[in-house]
Formats: C-alpha cells, structure tokens, sequence
C-alpha cells in the first residue's frame, strides 16, 4: 500500500510508486535507458543528463504499474520495459520543447537545456529524444497486433504538439466560459494524452485485451486532467525552491491555467489580474501582491473542485481490474495528486 499524504513531494511520490514495482522492472529500466542515451552520447550535453536523473519518471512507472496489473509479478515482457523507457523520452523532447517556448531559464532548479545550450540547439536536442522515443516503441513490439501502438504513440506526439500550439494560440479576450473550454481542450493534448498512453502502452505491450487497453487509457488521461490542474494551482502558490522554476510564471506570461481563467472572471475587466493576462506591462515587483489577490478569489477552490472531480472519475475506470497492489498503486496515486496541498 502506497504511504502518500500531502506532504509528499511529487519527487518522492514517484519513488514511493517505484517501489510498488518489482526492484528488477528499475534494474531493466535504467540499463534500457543507459542504452538509448548512449547511442545519443556524442551529442548530449550535462544539461540532458541532468532532466534524465532528477526526473520523477512518474509516467514510465504509471506505464509498468498498468502492464503489472494485467500481467502480475511474473518478469515482464522486455518490451514492457522497452516501452516505459520510450515514454520517458518522449516526456523529455517535451519538456526541452516546452522550455524553449517558454524562454525558461530553470528546469528543476538547473539551467534548463535552453539555458545551457541555446534555443536552437535545444530544439534539435530535443527532436533527437522524441527520434529516439519512436524508435525504441518501434523496436518494442514484437506482433502485428502490437503495430496499432506505434500509431498511438505518434497520435499522442500529435496531439502534444497541438495542446502547445493551441496554448499559444488562445484569445484570453474571449469569454470565460469559451476559455474554460478550450483550456479543457488544450490540457486533454499538452498534458492528459501522455498519461493516457502510458496506461494504455502498458496494457497493450503486456499483451492484455484491447478493452482493458482502452480502459486503462481513459484512466490516465483522466489523472493527466488532474494533474494539469494540479500543476496550475502550484504554479500561483508554491516557492521557487519547492517548484524549481519562480511563482506565478503563468501569469507573467499570460497563460491560461484553469484558476487564472477562473479569478478573471470574478474579478473583472479592470483588474490588475485580468489586465496582465490580457497583455499589460506586468511589474514583477507587485507579482507577490496581484498572486494573493488571485489565491484570495474563489478561483483556488473552483479549480481544485475540478481537479479532484477528473481524479475520481477516471479511478472508475481502474474497478474492473484484478484486485492487486498494482491497482492499488494506482488507485493511491491518482488520490496523492489531488490531495496535495496547494
């Protein structure tokens, strides 16, 4: 049983699911990474490596708690772990992506990829991992049923792409209720689509039915909805050091998270809040002041209400599963990131 409480960090939480695991699935896990980024080698810099080890993993281990919970204890099949290592390259190009868009400086309290080596370099340091992530999916099927799944890898890249694109993209002119939705939209591909496929992979490459594949993905995207909203709430209330990247980016940046969405709305037009979102100079010295003034709101509550309401609807999906501690993993895990205090 999982020993989550609020007090967990994200970084601990992974280890503490890590440790539901088999210690051999870690063992096969970093050996198969080792591989992948030593054919990369020549061209990886401290930086890489840095995202690589300080990185929760938390989306390769959804992936081998999914494939444990249809297989059981016995060793995994080698493209099981294959699989996780993959998606855990792909979460990585996006990250690198996501900072270079950004212009982000910090990336788990290091120098970012962007910051160490420079925009453009980053990307193509970045496209190399999502090469290489869809290479090693390619490498871990092993049937012709298994093909369907390098279509959903390459349909998940997809989406990511378009949840960036459409963030970018988004009107905060527009009414709330249009924002809500498209912020639901954008969520759905830039974050919730990689944990569904996680879910689902894991399924699939433990050669599980293909109703209990799907079903494990309607579970993880539900937790990825969680999750974003999550990672919005801390991003308007947690320090620096705690985050590894400053409070309250979103609003600098005007980026349309959920309870910023939410505290535009209550406070109006003329607001200081709704202003800089909309483009206004924002004044980093009064960035403390306008982030009280949004946690003040109703906004928090609102967000966190919808958070925990995806989190227990996509736990619906994980009751027709075995009854083991793999489920249950799961099930404690989906809770924890909602039950983390913001």
């Amino acid at each position: 049983m999982l020993i989550l409480d609020s007090r967990t960090t994200p970084e601990d939480a992974a280890c503490t699911v890590w440790a539901e695991l088999p210690a051999e699935d870690l063992v096969r896990y970093e050996a198969i990474q080792e591989e992948a980024l030593e054919a990369q080698r020549e061209y990886l810099s401290e930086a890489e490596y840095t995202i690589y080890r300080r990185g929760k993993r938390l989306r390769p281990a959804i992936l081998l708690l999914a494939a444990r919970m249809v297989h059981g204890p016995a060793p995994l099949p080698a493209k099981v772990v294959q699989g996780a290592v993959s998606l855990e390259m792909l979460h990585v190009a996006t990250l690198i992506h996501d900072d270079v868009v950004d212009d982000s400086m910090l990336r788990r309290g290091m120098p970012s990829v962007n910051a160490a080596r420079g925009p453009g370099t980053a990307v193509i340091v970045g496209d190399l991992q999502f090469v290489q992530a869809v290479r090693g999916f390619v490498d871990a099927i092993d049937r012709d049923s298994d093909m369907a799944l390098v279509k959903l890898v390459l349909d998940s890249a997809f989406d990511t792409c378009r949840g960036e694109l459409d963030e970018l993209r988004t009107d905060l002119s527009q009414e709330p209720a249009v924002l809500v939705q498209r912020y639901w939209e954008t969520a759905d591909r830039k974050t919730a689509v990689l944990f569904g496929l996680a879910a689902e992979s894991g399924v699939v490459l433990a050669d599980g039915h293909s109703s209990d594949a799907r079903r494990a993905g309607f579970f993880g995207r539900g937790l990825g909805r969680a999750f974003q909203v999550m990672d919005d709430l801390f991003d308007l209330s947690r320090a620096e050091d705690a985050s590894g990247k400053p409070c309250g980016v979103d609003l600098l940046r005007g980026c349309a998270s959920l309870p910023l969405i939410y505290a535009m709305a209550e406070l109006g037009p003329a607001h200081r809040v709704t202003r800089t979102m909309r483009g206004d100079p924002a004044d980093p010295a009064a960035l403390a002041r306008v982030l009280a003034q949004v946690r003040a709101t109703g906004a928090f509550a609102r967000a966190y209400a919808d958070a925990r309401e995806r989190a227990l609807d996509a736990l619906k999906f994980l009751r027709p599963f075995p009854d083991n501690r793999y489920r249950r993993a799961l099930h404690d895990l989906t809770l924890h990131v909602v039950d983390r205090s913001p």
